[in-house]
């Protein structure tokens, strides 16, 4: 990529949650930004924030869950922007319910969207991507592509296929000597809007697990991993724990979530199960990056922070240690 060329930016699930936020911090930065999402109206409100910050958007109203859509939209990104620098599977759907009251359709649907969406993101980007022999593709993860929890069984499942996936891509470049990247980004529980829209069977409303983040570590997590590479971030000191107590102690960790897993999915009173949920619709309103926890959301991860420095934090404790031995071996 020329160094004065704007980076050429895709972000699937662009319209609400961590794909807008994401597509926020980018704009800070002068990208040329294209916005994939189901949503126009959404799409287009996320548009007008991103020239407002600096950048520039392309609005493509997109199912994921259609690769012919996805192939379109990359085929329009390239004829308005050029080549396609970055490019964000992010779009996810899912399904609170107990294993016992899901159907195959529930399945299904979350697997084409939160899956197969990541995959076919993935096959385009490539084919984009490979020619030119530079590029990088971001899979937004969770600590859940390592560790299944009760009610989220088609969303779990559909991350742990995710990081198969991306590991299976991975080696694959890494054989043929490419340039093009792929790395992913494993998230904890965010303030976002799918809690007001997630399809529920839930007694009571939905909630992320605690800790919350707020959307905008994600962002900064996935612009820093867009071109700082490596092949998989953890994000917050939860997702780094859930992810090696997992490997450590698995059925520890299955009886804490048999007890507490139900309890700390859920808050402040009924369901209301008639509401719309966007399973296979969207809902109507503008839901921009957060949602309904900022009260109870942190904006800073200094396991992030360490992580984003460590080379550097590693040279002053280097620094350190050499300027204490020469003090210690002075005569």
């Amino acid at each position: 990529m020329e160094k004065n060329r704007a980076k050429v930016v895709v972000i699937t699930g662009a319209s609400a949650g961590v794909g807008r936020a994401t597509a926020r911090a980018f704009a800070k930065k002068g990208a040329n930004i294209a916005l994939l999402a189901r949503d126009r109206n959404r799409l287009e409100a996320a548009g007008k924030e991103i020239k407002d910050l600096g950048g520039d958007a392309l609005i493509i109203p997109t199912d994921v869950s259609d690769p012919n859509q996805i192939e379109a939209a990359a085929k329009a990104v390239e004829k308005e922007f050029g080549a396609i620098d970055i490019w964000i599977n992010n779009a996810m759907v899912s399904v609170f319910s107990p294993v016992k009251e899901m159907t195959p359709d529930d399945y299904k649907r979350v697997t084409e969207v939160t899956y197969l969406g990541y995959v076919y993101g993935t096959l385009t980007a490539l084919k984009y991507m490979l020619p030119k022999n530079s590029g990088i593709i971001v899979q937004v993860g969770s600590a859940l592509a390592y560790r299944g929890i009760p009610l989220q069984s088609a969303y779990c499942a559909a991350k742990h296929a995710i990081k198969g996936f991306t590991e299976s891509v991975r080696t694959e470049l890494l054989h043929d000597r490419s340039h093009v990247k792929i790395t992913m980004v494993q998230m904890p529980a965010m303030n976002t809007p799918q809690f007001n829209w997630v399809k529920s069977r839930l007694p009571r409303k939905a909630q992320p697990v605690p800790p919350i983040f707020q959307p905008e570590v994600a962002a900064n997590a996935i612009v820093f991993a867009s071109s700082h590479y490596r092949r998989e971030w953890y994000v917050g000191a939860i997702t780094t724990a859930a992810i090696i107590g997992n490997k450590i102690a698995p059925g520890i960790i299955d009886k804490y979530l048999a007890k507490n897993g139900y309890d700390s999915q859920q808050y402040n009173g009924p369901e209301n199960q008639d509401r719309p949920n966007n399973l296979y619709e969207t809902v109507l309103g503008d839901f921009k990056a957060r949602g309904d926890f900022d009260k109870r959301a942190t904006s800073f991860s200094i396991n992030l922070w360490l992580d984003q420095h460590r080379n550097g934090i590693f040279l002053c404790l280097l620094l350190l240690a050499v300027i204490l031995c020469c003090f210690m071996l002075k005569p």
